[in-house]
C-alpha cells in the first residue's frame, strides 16, 4: 500500500498542494525546511507511487457553455457487460466521471450537458443504446462546494 511508503514531509506536501496545486516547490521547500531538489525528488516518488495522479486546470463547464449537471444511474439487465459499456461511456465526451457502485446502481456516471434539451438528445441517442440498460438520472441545480480529500500531516 503506497501510505506505508510515505514519511511526514510527503504529508505535509500532499497538504500544501491540495490547496494549491500551482505552488512553486520552492515555496513548499522553504515552508518544509528543506532544498527544491528534496520537494522535486519526494513529488516524483508520489508520482510513481500513483499517491499524485497529475494535476488539472479546474474548468467552470457554465463559462464554456454547459449549464446542466447530470448524475446518472445505470441498472445493467446483464453486469457482464459492465466493461463494454464502460468503454461505450468513454466515447462520450460529455461524461466526466463514471463509477462501479453498490446498491441500486450498477454505474453511476456524472456528465454535463449544454441545457436540458442537450441532455435529453445525449440520453436518447446515446445512452439508451448501450447493452440493456435502464438508467435515472438527476439534474444538480448548482454545486455547493467541491473540494480535495482532507490531508493530515503525519509523523
Amino acid at each position: 500500500m503506497a501510505n506505508s511508503q510515505l514519511d511526514s514531509l510527503d504529508y505535509k506536501i500532499l497538504k500544501m498542494l491540495s490547496q494549491n496545486a500551482r505552488k512553486p516547490y520552492l515555496e513548499i521547500a522553504r515552508e518544509c525546511n528543506v532544498s527544491g531538489a528534496a520537494i522535486h525528488q519526494h513529488i516524483q516518488k508520489m508520482q510513481s507511487l500513483g499517491v499524485i495522479k497529475g494535476s488539472e486546470s479546474l474548468i467552470d463547464p457554465a463559462s464554456v457553455g454547459y449549464e446542466t449537471c447530470s448524475y446518472i444511474g445505470f441498472l445493467l439487465s446483464d453486469p457482464s457487460k459492465f466493461d463494454e459499456v464502460v468503454e461505450k461511456l468513454k466515447e462520450i465526451p460529455e461524461v466526466v466521471e463514471c463509477h462501479f457502485t453498490t446498491g441500486k446502481y450498477d454505474i453511476f456516471i456524472k456528465l454535463y450537458a449544454r441545457n436540458n434539451s442537450h441532455l435529453l438528445q445525449i440520453i436518447h441517442d446515446r445512452l439508451q443504446n448501450l447493452v440493456s440498460v435502464r438508467t435515472e438520472s438527476l439534474i444538480s441545480f448548482k454545486e455547493v462546494f467541491k473540494r480535495q480529500i482532507p490531508i493530515d500531516e503525519r509523523p
